[in-house]
């Protein structure tokens, strides 16, 4: 049986983490459990995950090295210990005296703690942290806290997309899967033999692939660098992104520590709020995360007068793939943020969100995600580590100074091993040279934010976080064309998406895992 090696793209999480660099990725959730709930839910979580384990490949697999790690590790089977995997910790009771804090400030700075724990890579890598302790909701209902921990070696945006289909719900009550025995012999080990046959062949045939596809590749790239590195945009004039971006305080190497802040705003409004302005929710998201670095660095005298550019995820996947890999690579967008007038900041993204596109556009056929990796390991270990240790992030110029993902998802309410799902706030990676993460998912009814930053460079990321309001109503008071103010007042109130969780496996994966992220709770406690 052949085996299977991570791609280049999967491995290279792998060999650039570091203490300082943790690569895994997931969500902070906050859950309301039903009215008379007894007992403990780590104990039902861990139900919902062995029954549901069989279809959830990307957690029954764990890492087994190559020879002196010479190329890409593979994937063998592996019988995870939920136990192990799914942990209980409980919060210390707030002091007596004064008003207590609010459940999501309480899940944030568990978040903060947390989210620096490397995983254990001789295990299946992925863990779920329940967080007892947390204040009642405003039903009265008792309320738990979720972090989910996923390598980024493992899954990509839409690749969780897949995973979180399998284990979220839409009822109550956990929907039963229909799940086929699997014809496939399970590999728990990988002998000398097999590993040097196996790590030699796919060494082959990439680089046949490679050369294979290196005249289309040159034209491409030749043609694309042609239109994108003229001299105008190279300095930083008009809306180009191919520029290199200004120092800030996020542009510095990063330490262990993390600092997570979150916030939300309407989705409704915020989709007849563009449909008025002609962009689009990204332009939107763009828009926001801009306002928001403005006021904040203004208030910090940092603000640089050259725009800051902000480094966006593009996927590579095509339509109804839905394998546990990454496929995704990067684009650069000027977020206009040398301009105090919001609508020509408005104007600014979305002339050079479109030029993202374009150029993405001619590029994305040719841009590689496995490539041959004799001797890489070594290689990227190694400049992962001088980079962190020379402090080159301070010494270089940067490309971008924040990265910036959004990650669509559907508008309705959903369910994790019975529990009702309030917030679902992303979590990320930061590394050297970019020290904040603001990854953005729609869930129920409202945009939600998650703002991983690098203690040391942002220890107030909770003040950027709440410069987000006053972004939105920034957005707000930009003048609406007298025709689209009809449109805005009736987009208010959109008709709510069905969600079919029984629908075919593209569908599904599209729909189901964006159901992870933020919403307001009974009394509207987090809609901002």
């Amino acid at each position: 049986m052949p085996i299977k090696q991570l791609s280049g793209l999967d491995a290279s999480f792998l060999f650039l983490e570091t203490p300082e660099m943790p690569m895994h990725v997931g969500a902070m959730h906050l859950l309301e459990l039903p009215k008379g709930f007894r007992g403990r839910y780590v104990n039902a979580l861990r139900r919902l995950y062995a029954a549901r384990m069989p279809a959830t490949p990307a957690l029954r697999r764990r890492l087994w090295w190559m020879p002196l790690n010479l190329a890409n590790p593979a994937w063998v089977d592996a019988e995870p210990d939920l136990r192990y995997h799914i942990v209980e910790h409980r919060l210390p009771s707030p002091p007596k005296g004064g008003p207590p804090p609010d459940a999501r400030t309480l899940l944030e700075e568990a978040v903060s703690q947390l989210h620096p724990q490397l995983l254990d890579r001789s295990k299946p890598l992925w863990r779920m942290h329940v967080i007892e302790g947390l204040p009642r909701s405003a039903r009265g209902c008792k309320q738990v806290g979720v972090l989910s921990q996923v390598h980024h070696a493992a899954v990509d945006g839409q690749a969780a997309v897949a995973l979180g289909n399998v284990l979220f719900d839409t009822t109550p009550e956990p929907r039963e899967i229909d799940i086929r025995p699997s014809r496939r012999g399970k590999t728990f080990r990988i002998g000398m033999v097999e590993m040097l046959r196996g790590a030699l062949g796919n060494e082959a045939s990439q680089v046949m692939r490679l050369v294979r596809a290196l005249p289309a590749t040159l034209g491409t790239v030749a043609g694309t660098a042609k239109g994108a590195l003229s001299p105008r945009k190279l300095l930083g004039k008009g809306s180009g992104n191919v520029t290199l971006a200004p120092a800030t305080p996020m542009n510095v190497s990063v330490t262990p520590a993390r600092a997570f802040a979150s916030a939300s705003v309407p989705l409704s409004e915020l989709k007849a709020l563009g449909q008025a302005h002609g962009a689009t929710l990204n332009d939107l998201v763009l828009m926001l995360c801009a306002g928001a670095l403005r006021s904040y660095l203004l208030q910090h005298q940092q603000l640089p007068r050259k725009s800051l550019v902000a480094a966006v995820p593009i996927s590579l996947r095509p339509a109804g793939d839905t394998r546990s890999d990454n496929q995704a690579s990067m684009g650069l967008i000027s977020l206009g943020t040398h301009l105090a007038d919001p609508g020509k900041r408005l104007a600014h993204i979305r002339t050079a969100s479109q030029a993202m596109k374009t150029t993405m556009g001619q590029m994305k056929s040719i841009l590689p995600t496995d490539f041959p990796s004799i001797g890489i390991p070594w290689l990227m270990q190694a400049a992962a580590s001088l980079y962190g240790k020379a402090r080159v992030a301070e010494r270089l110029p940067q490309v971008a100074n924040v990265v910036i993902s959004n990650v669509p998802g559907p508008q309705v309410p959903i369910y994790l091993a019975g529990a009702r799902v309030l917030a679902n706030c992303p979590t990320s990676i930061v590394v050297h040279g970019l020290a904040l993460n603001i990854t953005v998912q729609s869930f129920d009814a409202h945009m939600d934010f998650g703002l991983m930053a690098d203690a040391a460079a942002l220890p107030d990321v909770k003040a950027l976080a709440l410069a987000l309001d006053a972004a939105m109503e920034e957005l707000r008071a930009l003048p609406v064309p007298a025709k689209a103010v009809a449109a805005v007042k009736i987009q208010r109130t959109p008709k709510k998406p069905t969600f079919n969780p029984n629908a075919t496996p593209a569908r599904k994966v599209s729909r189901t895992r964006r159901t992870a992220r933020v919403t307001a709770d009974a009394n509207g406690a987090f809609n901002r």
